[in-house]
This record gives C-alpha cells, sequence and structure tokens, in this order.
C-alpha cells in the first residue's frame, strides 16, 4: 500500500494509521447507539449515545483525513505526471521513508523496472552506493527546503536535486550534466511554460517557454493572469504574448510557501495536434469534453476505459452514464447554463461487465461560436460500495431493533398463554377429554417462543448460558436427531478430532446452530449424497483475516458443515446471513437460519464463514475459542428441557420435537412454600397467571401495575416482603429503578427480574442489586414458582 502520509502532525500520523479500522469504529459507535435504545435508564442512555457519537466522529474524523490525505496524494501525482512524465530527466517522488510513489518513463528506464522498493534500491545499478547521498540530501532538503549534489555515475556526472514537497513528501530530478547545459537553472530545459512564485505573488523564476509565452519576463502573478487569484487545476487566461491564451494551471506544492506553477495546454483547445493529443489521451485522470446537445466530443483513454466503451466519441453522455438522482440531460442543460458548475455528480455507468460508479466535476468553457464543458471523471465504485455497506450495517441494527421490540411484545402474550395452559393442566390427565387441546396449545405455544429465540439470536440478544463443552459428546447426543432429518437419501459423517479440545458455548444454542447447517446443507442435496461435520483442532500463528473479519492468533475448535450440494451463487454470497433472505422456495424456510447462526455465534466469540462454488457444495467454518479453565459449574440441566429450532417449515419438525415436547406436570406441593411477594407487572394477563400461580403454592401475593404503585404499596412500614417479582420494562419508571429505591428502606428483601429481553439488557443492573435472579419470558408455572421459592428459602 502507497504511503499518504505527506504530513508531519502527530495527529494526522495517528489517523492514518487507524484508517484501516474507520468501518471497526464506525460499527462500535452504532453498537453504544443501538444500545442506548434498550436501557431503561436515562443517564445510562445518554452516556451510551455520547459514547456513540464519539466512536463515529472518531471515525468520520479519521475517514475524512484519510480520503484528504488520499487526494492530496492523488492530486500531487497527476500534477507530476502531467508536468515530468515525458521530461529527459528522470524524476521521482518519495515519502519520507524513501518509498517511491511516482517516478517517470526516464526515471524507470534507469531504475531497472523496480516498482516497489526504495529509492535507493532503485538507484543500486546506476551509481556505487546511492543511500549515504541520499539521506544528505534528504536531511538538508528537510531542513532547507532543497538541496542538490553532483555524482559521478557509470552515464557520466549527474545533478542530483531534491525539493520538499507537502510536509514530507520529496520529489527527486537526476539531470545529465554536459558543458552546454551546466550553467542552467532547474527549468530550463522543461518544454511546458514554468514559474515559481514567493508566497505573496513575486515571481523568482520563469523559464524559456514561459518567456516566449508571455512575451518576456514579468515580475508579479497578477500581471499574467486576467483572472485573480488563481485557481490551480482550472482553466484560465494568461496574458500572452500576442492577446490572452487559456490554458491550465498546475501547481506543485514546495517549501517555504512558494509556488511552482506549469501552464499546460488546455485541453478544451478547439485543435489538437497529434503531439498534443498523445499527451491529454495519457493523462491519469479521465477527461470528457461535451457540446451543447450532450454529445461526447473528446474523451482520453482513461476516460474511456472508465465508461467501458472504446467508442465513446460520438455518442450521447446519456447513453453512458445514468442519474442517481436526476436525468442526466437535465443535469448538462444546468451546467450549459452556468448553474451549479464545480459541484460534483456522482452517476452510474451503464456499462453490461460490471457496476461502475463515476463521480463527475463540469467546468463550462468558450470555443469559438458556443460554449462547451469540459468533465472531470473519478472512479467512486469504492466510495460507494463502502457507503453500500454502512447503510446495510445500519440496516441491520435497525433490523436488530426492530426483532428485539416484537420478541419482547411476544414473549409477554406468550408467557400468559401458556402460563394459563399451565394452570387449566393442573389436576388433568391424558384421559380427560381438554387433555389434548391444551397440550397442543403449549405445544404451538413452545414453538412460537422458539421462532422468537431465533429473533432474538439474530439480534445478538438472546440468553446464553454458557458451559464447558466437549463437541465429541454434544454432537454424538445431537447425532439421532440429525439422522432422522437428513432423510434416507443422505448419509451424514462426523468426524473428530483425536484429542479435541473443549470449548466454552451454550449447548442448546449451538445444536440450534449445526441442526440449521445441517437442514441447509440436506435442502441443498435433492439427489443425496453426504454431509459431513468435522471437529479439528486449530493454532493460529498469526491472525486470519477473511470476509472483512480477523480471527486473532490463538488454539481454536473448527466445526465444518460440508455438503455436496448446488453450492451458492457468487451474487448471493454477500446476502445468506441477512434476515429473511432465502434462496428456498416459498413455505420452504423463514430466512432466519443463517441469520439466526451467525448471531448465536458472534456472541458466544466465534467466527462464521462460508465457502461455496456452484455445483460442487457448500462448507460452513465455525471457529470457536478453545477453552482453557479447568471446571466450570454444569447448568445445562436449566437448558435441557428446551428443544433445538430449525429454519424448516413446522410441520416438519413433528417428528423431531414430539419427542423432546414435554407437558407440563401439576407443580407438587412445598411444605416449605409461602412467603409476601409484591408482584409488578404492567400486563394484565401476564400479572394474573402469575398472581394466581404464586396464590395457588401458598404465597401471599400483593399486586401492582406500575413501578409507582409499588412504591405506595411500600409505603406501609408494617407491610413485611419477603420477594419482589418485576418486570424490567415498564411505562414510567423501570424494573431496576424502583427496586433501588425500595431496597434503602427495606435492604434485606429479593428481587426477582423479569423480562422478554434478553438477560444482558438487565445484566448491568442486576449485578449492583444484591439479592437479585433474572427469570426471562416466557416462563412456566414451575419456572416462576421454584424461582420465588428459591429466593425466600
Amino acid at each position: 500500500m502507497q504511503s499518504l502520509a505527506f504530513t508531519t502532525h502527530p495527529f494526522a500520523l495517528v489517523a492514518l494509521r487507524l484508517a484501516p479500522r474507520t468501518l471497526l469504529l464506525m460499527a462500535i459507535g452504532a453498537a453504544f447507539l443501538g444500545a442506548s435504545w434498550m436501557v431503561s435508564s436515562p443517564k445510562v442512555g445518554l452516556g451510551l449515545i455520547l459514547t456513540g457519537l464519539a466512536f463515529v466522529s472518531l471515525a468520520a474524523m479519521i475517514g475524512g483525513l484519510y480520503l484528504l490525505q488520499k487526494l492530496r496524494r492523488d492530486r500531487l501525482t497527476s500534477s507530476l505526471t502531467a508536468l515530468f512524465e515525458n521530461d529527459k530527466a528522470a524524476a521521482f517522488l518519495t515519502d519520507a521513508e524513501g518509498a517511491v510513489i511516482y517516478r517517470n518513463t526516464a526515471a524507470k528506464r534507469i531504475s531497472g523496472g523496480a516498482s516497489d522498493s526504495a529509492l535507493s534500491m532503485q538507484l543500486a545499478d546506476f551509481y556505487a552506493a546511492p543511500a549515504s547521498v541520499l539521506y544528505g540530501l534528504q536531511s538538508r532538503a528537510q531542513a532547507l527546503g532543497h538541496a542538490s549534489e553532483e555524482v559521478n555515475t557509470s552515464h557520466g556526472r549527474v545533478r542530483v536535486q531534491i525539493h520538499l514537497v507537502e510536509e514530507s513528501g520529496f520529489l527527486w530530478r537526476l539531470d545529465q550534466q554536459s558543458s552546454s547545459g551546466a550553467g542552467l537553472r532547474g527549468g530550463e530545459h522543461i518544454g511546458l511554460p514554468m514559474m515559481t512564485a514567493s508566497k505573496t505573488g513575486t515571481i523568482l523564476f520563469m523559464n524559456e517557454a514561459a518567456r516566449n509565452l508571455l512575451g518576456g519576463r514579468e515580475t508579479t502573478l497578477d500581471r499574467i493572469f486576467t483572472d485573480f487569484p488563481i485557481q490551480p487545476g482550472t482553466i484560465m487566461q494568461v496574458s500572452g504574448r500576442d492577446g490572452p491564451v487559456p490554458a491550465l494551471v498546475c501547481e506543485l506544492p514546495t517549501s517555504a510557501g512558494r509556488r511552482e506553477l506549469y501552464l499546460l495546454p488546455p485541453s478544451s483547445a478547439p485543435e489538437l495536434s497529434a503531439d498534443e493529443w498523445a499527451f491529454i489521451d495519457g493523462l491519469p485522470v479521465p477527461l470528457l469534453k461535451l457540446d451543447l446537445g450532450g454529445r461526447i466530443t473528446m474523451a482520453n483513454r482513461r476516460a474511456r476505459d472508465l465508461l467501458g466503451d472504446k467508442d465513446a466519441i460520438g455518442s450521447l453522455m446519456a447513453n453512458q452514464v445514468e442519474g442517481l438522482g436526476r436525468p442526466v440531460s437535465e443535469w448538462l442543460r444546468e451546467a450549459h447554463a452556468g448553474r451549479h458548475l464545480g459541484r460534483s455528480e456522482i452517476v452510474r455507468a451503464t456499462r453490461t461487465d460490471e457496476d461502475v460508479f463515476i463521480q463527475i466535476s463540469l467546468a463550462q468553457i468558450s470555443e469559438e461560436n458556443s460554449t462547451a464543458l469540459v468533465a472531470v471523471l473519478q472512479d467512486a465504485t469504492e466510495l460507494k460500495s463502502l457507503e453500500a455497506q454502512f447503510v446495510q450495517s445500519q440496516k441491520m441494527e435497525a433490523i436488530g431493533q426492530l426483532a428485539g421490540g416484537v420478541a419482547h411484545d411476544f414473549n409477554n402474550l406468550l408467557t400468559a398463554i401458556s402460563g394459563h395452559c399451565d394452570l387449566l393442566m393442573m389436576g388433568r390427565d391424558e384421559k380427560d377429554p381438554a387433555y389434548s387441546d391444551l397440550s397442543q396449545i403449549i405445544q404451538n405455544a413452545n414453538r412460537a417462543a422458539a421462532l422468537v429465540r431465533q429473533l432474538l439470536a439474530f439480534s445478538r440478544k438472546q440468553t446464553l448460558r454458557p458451559v464447558k463443552l466437549l463437541l465429541t459428546e454434544s454432537l454424538a447426543d445431537l447425532t439421532h436427531l440429525l439422522n432422522r432429518l437428513v432423510g434416507e437419501k443422505i448419509m451424514l459423517q462426523l468426524d473428530h478430532d483425536a484429542e479435541l479440545q473443549p470449548i466454552r458455548a451454550d449447548r442448546r444454542q449451538l445444536d440450534q446452530v449445526i441442526m440449521n447447517l445441517v437442514v441447509n446443507a440436506r435442502d441443498a442435496m435433492q439427489d443425496g449424497g453426504t454431509i459431513r461435520v468435522e471437529t479439528r483442532n486449530v493454532f493460529l500463528e498469526t491472525a486470519l483475516q477473511r470476509d472483512r473479519a480477523s480471527v486473532p492468533p490463538g488454539d481454536y475448535v473448527a466445526i465444518r458443515v460440508i455438503d455436496e450440494g448446488t453450492g451458492i451463487p457468487a451474487d448471493k454470497m454477500g446476502k445468506i446471513f441477512e434476515p429473511f433472505f432465502t434462496t428456498k422456495k416459498a413455505g420452504k424456510g423463514t430466512g432466519l437460519g443463517l441469520s439466526m447462526a451467525y448471531g448465536i455465534v458472534k456472541q458466544m466469540g466465534g467466527y462464521i464463514f462460508v465457502d461455496s462454488l456452484p455445483g460442487q457444495g457448500t462448507t460452513f467454518t465455525l471457529y470457536f475459542p478453545a477453552s482453557r479453565e479447568l471446571d466450570l459449574p454444569d447448568d445445562d440441566a436449566e437448558v435441557a428441557d428446551q428443544p433445538p429450532t430449525l429454519d424448516a417449515p413446522l410441520s416438519e419438525l413433528d417428528m423431531a420435537l414430539d419427542s423432546s415436547t414435554v407437558s407440563p406436570q401439576p407443580a407438587q406441593s412445598d411444605a416449605e412454600a409461602g412467603g409476601v411477594v409484591l408482584l409488578v407487572e404492567d400486563e394484565a394477563p401476564v400479572r394474573a397467571f402469575a398472581s394466581r400461580a404464586l396464590r395457588m403454592r401458598g404465597f401471599t401475593v400483593l399486586e401492582a401495575d406500575c413501578a409507582e404503585q409499588a412504591l405506595q404499596v411500600l409505603e406501609d412500614t408494617a407491610l413485611n416482603v419477603d420477594v419482589f417479582v418485576t418486570d424490567v420494562i415498564m411505562p414510567g419508571m423501570d424494573g431496576p429503578t424502583w427496586v433501588t429505591q425500595a431496597l434503602e428502606d427495606r435492604p434485606g428483601v429479593r428481587v426477582v427480574f423479569m423480562s422478554g429481553y434478553a438477560e444482558d439488557s438487565v445484566s448491568d443492573h442486576q449485578a449492583r442489586i444484591p439479592n437479585s435472579v433474572f427469570l426471562p419470558k416466557p416462563f412456566s408455572l414451575t419456572d416462576l414458582t421454584a424461582t420465588v421459592n428459591n429466593q425466600i428459602h
């Protein structure tokens, strides 16, 4: 990568080093801003917003500095190409480290074709020990702005000149010395009109070509240019020997505020000689000229390549590009009328081989009988790609927030549905006529809850309970279910590493990911075949860079799901992890499977990648950090009752889920049950179910539909309360806030937080509130009563 550091400002240098991480900083900022919507505390939300804005502002500032430095380098390189490409003297542009950024044709002849090494390496065959000479000259130029020295080479004596460019760039010129030319000042031999002026506009030097153009030597710039001040990069009128002459003004920055100006023949010249056309055609900047009808009358090679049309001259501009916001013909008419000149427009080329976006700036010029437009083109495809990625990240974040909100509301509804079913199921057995109907309601409520968990998984906000996990054991337990899902035409093979390391993961969620990947592999193999599930120990000595992700070095356990199916087309590879995107037919999938898998893997600290070739199959690879913890509590029992969920039609899951769904059983009486519970829940159906369930277990229940009412109940100092059971998100004051206030007068009361959001939404508050636990919605009658009973006893 070429250096962009044409500055010595320490902040700018740090910004350039951080430029490759701009998208990461933007993503972190977006994550903080998104998280601010999920917290209930205004202070915490404001802190998250300020932190997010700080990251976004830092990323924007770094991106701006990077683009500014890139623009400065590109502008300087373009100017040097126009000025020195056909110069007989070798010219190089280097950065402060000596890396070559630009070299002209003469320089390429003497440097032996090397293009990516330091200047001292490129001149190693030109004369002996160049490094010491170049280092000394660069040190002097850094202090004085310029330096020169004559050296002996195999080609005779050569004068090496160096000029400080910008703040830390250096322009080198190697002039062959002769008796006739030894006394010439630098620039005399250049065929283009050239002059050097002070900061105030006093002309310090003017070469012969400039004197011939102007009819003699001038003293100040304002006597040369009819329009003042000078605007480099534009066509200006110059007071020539025989009257005003149009010229394209290029400026090469030098040290101490001096200005080095070159006058190029304008591209709008009505007629060009063969040499002039060759010069314009070879410019590194794409240029077009348009007549009043919007027809292209001139297009250099770079412009034709960018448009993808070798026969662009003579065609209409409106047929070459299409506007993103308005017709191209309307834009050109406004430019011919003199409106909005100089303002860039981004358009899309109509070429069919690839999507190319072009940024175009227009300038108006006068010709003999009419006016014309000069267009400067710039490839903006990468810029639009970055913009699309940023918009995509914002869209995914917005969908994630929406998914979290929908999941919260559905979990409240499912809690009420399944809870009242539990109440109805108490005291009934399989002989009861209503037993089968109630079982169906509970079973479908469980499936709805599983779909809600998919939404939370996509938004990476589901509750995880990671444990120390050995994949050989978990996959062995899952094999019987996988074999039933893949069918008879497909063979499932498991291949484990001999000494597989353990990982730390949520077993239920990881099983769900693997089942989704296997089902997708099965659906891609309509004619049968083999699905391989491999596990391997992987050690990364260096960071693994893939798909804009970086996997740090270290020990990992890799899971690969390999199929022999139809593969994924290249144009769909970038969308497969998006929610609701599916290549399956209608009714064959929800489009949540891979997005859910992506969210779960990322939330567990892992990485997921896909490799696919159409017609040759697909491989999904998951990387999880190897666990080095010696002993972890086994809380698998807490989640074993929740069956995995597949991205497949519900009818297909009947066989898989019927055996794993357990009908609720009546809660057994507990001699230790009893105590006073303050239940705070704004959803009336959930509050009604929870209140009945707790009373049936022998608890005394005080109800409140909001935090303010709960605090009013607690104003009675004679009232004894053992447990606060409260929702987290409520209108007005949220659960953690009112509990914190209540505990000031009742420090011994234990707390149960309920929420349809993930445990992460309350984990920070819960850590500061003693004797508190979290109960995720939807919960069953047994879950509720057991949790409350455990808090009391």
